[in-house]
């Protein structure tokens, strides 16, 4: 099957050098000729036009370890890779390894030769190995492509077995599902009457890619881009790359693509798959091929990047992060050896605890209450030990009888309470892995979330499906409640939680049992961040680390069978049945914390005879406020209370004081953690009153937890941690923690998690991210994220500490301090609510401007009002400073004075 492309696409020109363009050094451009030879369907001499580093590097005094060679794809060129040239020779010339970086223009494309010759997809992976046999390259060769770039590139891997060392790819494909469609651009493209007008007589398809980079291109790089492509007669590689697309099985290019595809399969090298979610051609599903492709592959996905991806984000970066990674030292490899090493095995035999569901097990014949839902149609409904577990195991049955299998996603789009319980313990007992990704983050960050996730599957209320129907999101359904026909047809639900239920029961009542036991060591759970400084994260644990997340919490606040807990903090509600509490859902909803009330938390603690509260501080917040509705019989239920916790954001000593005024016979503690870790450090009440009166800087979190370390990274002059660790009292640095139930890993974000394990020589550790210092007595403060870090003309300050000062000068509320301008040169900008809260935004009083920069402790350029500050969704607490310094410098180099 071929596709008919106009006369002008069989045009002939030599190859030439390219103009002067931003960002291409002409000392790496290069003319290869390569002669005439045997095979293939164009064995004429071909010249190349290619990029290549080697004369750089020998003018450095320096020989290479390996090379790097770039493929572009349709319809960019060499170009494409510019910055992956420029950042190897930086790295070589700080004394990392030397790459060289060949990086060719395809003939037919870019500015090597204009052929006239179709090429379909097994000659020009013929070319590219001829071209390679004539630059001598013999090892180690790392492959790196793109586009249609990325599918060349690795079938020269395939070929080139004896030379490769690893391959890397940004958003490429080397199997179209039977199932699905070519993505739409590309139908468009190869519609009747359109290949030849939108591909080679006008720039249409090259204009579209331009137009789709994330952010939008420089007008000189977009140019630069076009430089080769000017005229109908340059364009016909474009076109020609387009109609060598295989879009069935009957396409001259399918068995070379299929080839390819089981080649893929079958390499033993490293592999890195370079990702941007946001592109419309390339869409996510050939990532899971890829990756299924090569299971030991590391995966980053550039959140926000989108086809473009080397334009769009820090592929460079990157790619000379892993490389480094793999070749320790920088030294050139032996002769014969691919100089690169695998990825280290940082997993250790994980401990022998007992399961997330032990408890369930132990408790499956009691009558005594295990859930509590206090917002339940019809009044509070109680679910028994003996109905929990009956009902985790009849859907872990029916979701096995589906097809749901160990290492599954699946998604959880359920409010908290009985169902969510129910079906997260089912998941985990047969080891499917559950994703959950709260409301709290709001639509579009709930839909990156889900989509990132990939997950096999979705289990939802009506809210969630039809989320997931008008969102595109992938998975099949399963819906918690029965919806007629029709809606069950638009919203793609395949089962109901009752028919999984009654799917499972009869299995049970048959004697089958459920599947083996997943392995401590077997990834459990897929946890997304806030993003509350940041696209969501999604953080990988195992079934070992939940576990020891559920062993940290028994152990530090003595919970356990019999407890009764009222959880108005999701993640902690989750736990509940694994530690055997019985516990409590309160009345609000789950994605406003500050909806919680004084008269629901009382009633929660008298439905389930509570003695433990979890309140996030937004919630505990709206608790105090609203303490004036309670009654008698309300305060008579909270003096039960022997502990309440409240953590996610800061929790002020007054606040902790009002709380316990309501609970007089509760001791307070406020926990620090984050979704990486869910319990580091823990302080009480008379912890935060004896900070008080410290002169350290920032927010006292308390000394660490059983079984965990804290280390702090110091600040350089520009904000930045370095990778020395120390455990020394006052150094302000990036707070390090380590400990058996931290997490796992990030999910497809290799980059992210190396970052966060930098120079952290423990296998448990993660940075934080958050700024703070240990004092003489081992407490841990907090002073900042280290995003938020100001770096001034007088040195590097910590936004908290001046906070909390601000936030005591009468009339402010809460304060924000961010920074506006160049790193090094920042200026300090306080941004704060009043009481009572201004109407709109402006400039502060002349009282009140002086009174907040006489108590702000640091050089302020304006003092701003405001009348709420921006906070994240999930908490409705953390302070979004990221956000105040966009809105501060627009308003104060002349933007409109509009809300933060």
């Amino acid at each position: 099957m071929r596709t008919r492309l106009p006369r002008v696409a069989a045009s002939t020109a030599p190859a030439t050098q390219p103009p002067s363009l931003p960002g291409l050094d002409p000392a790496w451009s290069r003319l290869v000729t390569v002669p005439e030879r045997t095979g293939g369907t164009d064995r004429a001499a071909r010249t190349w036009h290619l990029l290549d580093t080697a004369g750089s590097l020998a003018a450095l005094g320096v020989e290479p370890v390996g090379t790097v060679l770039c493929v572009h794809g349709n319809p960019t060129w060499s170009y494409l890779w510019r910055s992956v040239l420029r950042t190897s020779l930086e790295v070589a010339g700080a004394g990392g390894p030397a790459w060289r970086v060949v990086a060719v223009d395809q003939l037919d494309m870019g500015f090597s030769e204009r052929t006239g010759v179709e090429r379909g997809l097994a000659q020009r992976v013929a070319d590219l190995g001829a071209l390679t046999d004539e630059l001598g390259l013999t090892g180690p060769v790392v492959t790196l492509g793109h586009d249609w770039g990325g599918v060349v590139s690795l079938g020269w891997a395939v070929d080139h077995p004896d030379v490769l060392a690893a391959v890397m790819t940004c958003n490429t494909a080397v199997h179209q599902p039977d199932d699905a469609p070519i993505p739409a651009p590309l139908r468009l493209a190869l519609g009747p009457g359109m290949l030849g007008r939108a591909t080679v007589v006008t720039p249409a398809f090259l204009e579209t890619t331009l137009a789709i980079a994330h952010p939008k291109l420089d007008r000189a790089v977009a140019d630069a881009y076009r430089a080769p492509y000017r005229g109908a007669a340059r364009r016909g590689g474009i076109g020609g790359f387009v109609a060598d697309i295989p879009v069935d099985a009957r396409h001259r290019s399918a068995p070379e693509l299929d080839r390819i595809a089981a080649g893929v399969a079958a390499l033993d090298v490293p592999a890195l798959l370079l990702w941007g979610p946001r592109d419309p051609v390339f869409l996510e599903r050939y990532l899971d091929d890829l990756s299924e492709r090569l299971p030991h592959a590391d995966v980053h996905r550039f959140e926000g990047a989108g086809h473009l991806l080397p334009d769009d984000a820090d592929v460079a970066g990157a790619v000379f992060d892993w490389l480094g990674d793999r070749q320790p030292g920088g030294s050139r490899p032996a002769r014969g050896t691919t100089g690169l090493q695998a990825d280290v095995d940082r997993d250790q035999p994980a401990e022998a605890t007992p399961p997330l569901w032990a408890r369930l097990d132990e408790l499956r014949d009691s009558d005594e209450p295990a859930l509590v839902e206090m917002a339940a149609p019809g009044g509070p409904r109680t679910i028994t030990w003996r109905l929990l577990a009956r009902r985790v195991g009849e859907i872990a049955a029916g979701l096995d009888d589906l097809g749901v299998r160990s290492g599954d996603r699946v998604s959880l789009l359920v409010t908290p309470g009985a169902d969510l319980t129910a079906v997260l313990y089912a998941c985990v007992r047969i080891g499917a892995v559950v994703v959950v990704a709260d409301a709290g983050l709001g639509l579009g960050g709930l839909t990156r979330a889900v989509r990132g996730a990939r997950p096999d599957w979705i289990i939802g209320a009506l809210p969630g499906l039809g989320a997931a129907r008008a969102l595109g999101w992938p998975g099949r359904r399963i819906a918690t409640v029965s919806l007629p026909a029709p809606a069950r047809k638009a919203l793609r639900v395949e089962y109901t939680l009752v028919d999984v239920a009654r799917r499972g029961a009869g299995r049970l009542a048959q004697g089958t049992a459920l599947p083996a036991a997943p392995s401590p060591d077997a990834p459990a759970a897929v946890l997304f961040t806030s993003g509350s400084t940041g696209p969501a994260k999604g953080v990988v644990y195992t079934h070992g680390q939940l576990s020891a997340v559920r062993d940290a919490l028994a152990t530090q606040y003595d919970i356990g069978v019999g407890t009764g807990l009222v959880a108005g903090f999701a993640p902690f509600a989750l736990l509940g049945p694994a530690l055997g509490a019985r516990s409590v859902a309160p009345d609000m909803d789950v994605t406003a914390p500050r909806t919680l009330t004084a008269k629901a938390v009382a009633a929660s603690v008298a439905a389930a005879d509570a003695t433990v509260v979890f309140l996030s501080p937004a919630a505990l917040a709206n608790v105090v406020v609203t303490a004036s509705a309670l009654t008698d019989a309300d305060r008579t239920a909270l003096q039960s209370v022997r502990l309440f916790l409240s953590a996610g954001a800061p929790v002020s000593a007054a606040l902790l004081t009002a709380a316990t005024e309501l609970m007089p016979n509760a001791t307070a503690h406020t926990p620090y953690g984050m979704t990486e870790g869910l319990l580091m450090t823990d302080v009480d009440l008379d912890g935060v009153r004896a900070a008080g009166r410290s002169d350290d800087e920032g927010i006292c979190v308390g000394v660490p937890a059983a079984n965990v370390r804290v280390r702090i990274a110091p600040l350089d002059a520009s904000g930045r941690s370095t990778g020395v660790l120390l455990d020394e009292p006052g150094v302000t640095g990036e707070i390090v923690v380590a400990a058996p139930h931290v997490r796992d890993h990030y999910d497809r974000l290799w980059r992210t998690d190396r970052v966060s394990r930098l120079g952290v020589d423990d296998p448990r550790g993660h940075r934080t991210g958050d700024v703070g210092h240990l004092d003489a007595a081992g407490r841990v403060w907090v002073e900042g994220r280290l995003q938020h870090v100001l770096t001034t003309p007088g040195g590097v300050v910590t936004p908290v500490g001046p906070e909390q000062r601000i936030e005591g000068v009468d009339g402010v509320g809460r304060a924000g301090v961010a920074g506006i301008g160049p790193v090094g040169t920042q200026q300090v900008v306080a941004v704060v609510e009043t009481v009572p809260a201004v109407r709109r935004p402006g400039l502060a009083s002349p009282q009140l401007s002086s009174a907040v920069r006489a108590a702000a402790g640091v050089p302020l350029a304006a003092v701003l009002v405001v009348p709420v500050l921006p906070t994240d969704i999930r908490h409705n607490s953390k302070v979004d400073r990221t956000r105040l310094s966009r809105w501060a410098g627009s308003v104060l180099s002349g933007g409109r004075m509009v809300r933060p």
